[in-house]
């Protein structure tokens, strides 16, 4: 069945099964690799994705659930293609990464949370990506990069402000 997914804003029509899962229609028959799958269960996060501004798991969802919603994976992050969005550059830095497996999806929580909290504390940090296993940094580095990124978006858009934009 044709299903009309609306992907890094990009409107593509798409042939899926009913039974097909967002994550496998991203991988698939989309083509975007950068989400994961991990256990297709829903316990691993490694397949966050955001669809219409919330961080969802597309192992759990059905690609046809999401006809006409917005959906933005880890390639519809950064501005252009080679650029860093201010969250994945603030994993870097921070070394919030380590293996990059579970990476993509703490990323899109992390951008899911400062869409709607522009100065959240360390406690709603680690709900959002309570949902999101990482076998390799031990969650410390992933919240000061959480933090990172929240404390140079304020201040971009302090600046943007400053300057009339």
């Amino acid at each position: 069945m044709k299903t009309e997914l609306t992907i890094n804003g990009r409107s593509r029509a798409i042939d899926v099964e009913p039974r097909m899962t967002l994550l496998d229609a991203l991988r698939d028959a989309a083509g975007l690799k950068g989400t994961h799958a991990g256990c297709e269960h829903g316990v691993c996060g490694a397949c966050t994705v955001i669809v219409d501004g919330d961080a969802v798991r597309s192992c759990l969802m059905f690609a046809v659930q999401c006809d006409g919603m917005e959906i933005t994976t880890i390639e519809g992050v950064a501005a252009d293609p080679g650029e860093l969005d201010v969250v994945q550059d603030s994993f870097c830095e921070t070394h919030g990464l380590q293996c990059g497996y579970c990476t993509p999806g703490m990323v899109l929580a992390a951008k899911a949370l400062l869409a709607v909290e522009k100065d959240p504390s360390d406690e709603q940090i680690r709900d959002a990506i309570s949902g999101n296993i990482c076998r390799c940094t031990g969650y410390g580095q992933i919240v000061e990069a959480i933090r990172l990124a929240a404390k140079r978006l304020r201040e971009s858009n302090t600046a943007a402000m400053e300057a009339g934009e």
